[in-house]
């Protein structure tokens, strides 16, 4: 669809740059209740990244794979299983379906029956609460707002500074969600949440995946364990996962146009630091993202960032070191949690405050003020969907002590619960909880196994919530299912509470 709006309309309140579900969000709480206008400009589609490129085909990917694995590890289906294999055609044309094959005729349908309208075309700063947009035509207009301009341009895959890399033109996180043939042999670069997922589906779609990984272990910023789990999970399936190596030189001699998601030439090498060379029919490349703060127009209003920094934001989302208050910045381009739920979280928050500063009222109350809260003391839930799955809020033990806590932990094998029994035949999974001992309340939670991302929220409740130990007692679980996993939980750390004075004495 093309522009929304009266093409001579040159003013509104708000002007959001950037459709992603952020920027809808601060759009939408920005006018929902004030009576104020808002646009949002969008060079692509509107819903942004994790509709079409990330969050939402990611998982339409990996659900068949969760749900092969599952039944053949049940009696009674696995027998019917047993030698079968995922119907590639049918599961990328399901991912199609749930990305709207990229049509996001939907969104903009939305947008503007909540009131909010649309311009197409790629938008930057021209000063004060000025947005200069250039139209896929190449013709420019220029938006004035009222009263505030919310960036949301989000964020941009790494491409690692190894020789030949970027000349084999690998694929990055949109090529493997949106894949349209399945290489028969893939090298993935990585060892975060993307490498991990797009390892999964890959050899779930029958690929012959080597994770190639610096570090040590995979996942590092949760748990030690989850990552030991994920890793032997994609073991299994035959990934074969290469620790303390990286790429030194890549080659590849035939280069073809790098359409999204096809094979963008022949045979390419990967060198490996240790010695060794790898040969597949592609590379992916995941080792991380950075802000799109590239010709976005920040010095025109006086800020002078390094390529790829985060903007610097307060509590309100309002970019510092701009006077006035009337520039804000959500999601990966704050650099504080790139995460799409932590976007909207801080859309939220902003839309929220420019309307209440529109009205005149006070910030000093929640929902105000909560972002410092959640983001600074490390209160971030994120689900990782490989198989198996892993659920994680809060900190981990490690960052818990580098905190100077007074750090009490628990853990529990979720393999002997009732409820996760009956999910599988071979259950595998973990549960850890990390505890202020001083304050007596949760500071951090992470569960691996089958069903686990439905357990993440409670967990966060716990954690934002800071409820103490005593009454989570109170919270009674539903039998059998995994959630629990909390009474064991609580029962494990009662019991080494119990010993620990009788330890001390001997």
């Amino acid at each position: 669809m093309g522009a929304s709006v009266d093409p001579d309309r040159s003013e509104w309140d708000v002007i959001v740059v950037g459709g992603a579900a952020a920027g809808e969000n601060a759009a939408q709480y920005a006018t929902q209740f004030s009576g104020m206008t808002a646009v949002i400009v969008e060079k692509e589609l509107v819903g942004g990244e994790c509709s079409y490129w990330a969050c939402m085909p990611s998982k339409a990917l990996l659900r068949p794979v969760e749900v092969l694995s599952i039944g053949r590890d049940l009696p009674g289906v696995s027998r019917l299983l047993a030698d079968r294999h995922l119907d590639v055609e049918a599961v990328l044309a399901r991912r199609d379906t749930v990305v709207h094959h990229l049509d996001d005729s939907s969104q903009v349908r939305w947008a503007l029956g909540a009131g909010i309208d649309v311009v197409r075309g790629t938008g930057r700063l021209d000063g004060e609460r000025a947005v200069v947009v250039i139209d896929p035509e190449g013709n420019e207009r220029r938006l004035t707002a009222r009263r505030a301009v919310v960036l949301d341009t989000g964020s941009t895959p790494l491409v690692p500074p190894v020789p030949g890399l970027p000349e084999a033109r690998p694929w990055n996180s949109r090529d493997v969600t949106n894949l349209h043939e399945v290489p028969s042999r893939v090298v993935v670069i990585g060892g975060g949440v993307v490498a991990c997922e797009a390892a999964t589906w890959l050899r779930g779609l029958g690929a012959e995946v080597t994770v190639v990984h610096r570090g040590a272990r995979l996942l590092a910023k949760v748990e030690p364990f989850a990552g030991e789990l994920v890793a032997a999970g994609l073991r299994e399936s035959g990934v074969d996962v290469r620790f303390r190596t990286s790429p030194a030189a890549v080659s590849r001699h035939q280069v073809n146009d790098p359409s999204v998601g096809h094979v963008h030439g022949g045979e390419v090498t990967v060198t490996l630091s240790d010695g060794d060379a790898v040969v597949a029919d592609e590379i992916v490349v995941a080792t991380g993202r950075r802000p799109n703060t590239d010709g976005i127009g920040l010095e025109t209003v006086g800020l002078d960032l390094e390529p790829g920094a985060p903007v610097p934001v307060d509590d309100h989302l309002t970019v510092t070191g701009v006077a006035g208050g009337w520039l804000y910045a959500i999601g990966d381009l704050t650099g504080r949690a790139m995460l799409t739920h932590m976007g909207k979280y801080q859309a939220r928050i902003a839309g929220a405050v420019i309307a209440a500063r529109a009205a005149g009222q006070p910030l000093d109350d929640r929902p105000y003020s909560a972002h410092a809260d959640v983001v600074n003391d490390g209160r971030v839930p994120q689900v990782i969907f490989t198989d198996p799955e892993v659920g994680a809020v809060g900190l981990t033990e490690a960052e818990a002590r580098e905190r100077g806590l007074d750090v009490e932990v628990v853990e529990y094998d979720l393999a002997e619960l009732a409820g996760t029994y009956v999910l599988r035949e071979t259950y595998v999974g973990r549960a850890k909880l990390v505890l202020d001992r001083s304050s007596d309340v949760l500071v951090g939670a992470t569960f691996v196994g089958t069903g686990v991302a439905e357990l993440t929220h409670s967990a966060t409740m716990a954690v934002v919530g800071k409820i103490p130990l005593p009454v989570l007692w109170h919270v009674v679980p539903s039998y059998p299912t995994a959630s629990e996993a909390w009474l064991r939980l609580l029962e494990n750390l009662n019991a080494a509470r119990q010993t620990l004075p009788a330890a001390r004495q001997t």
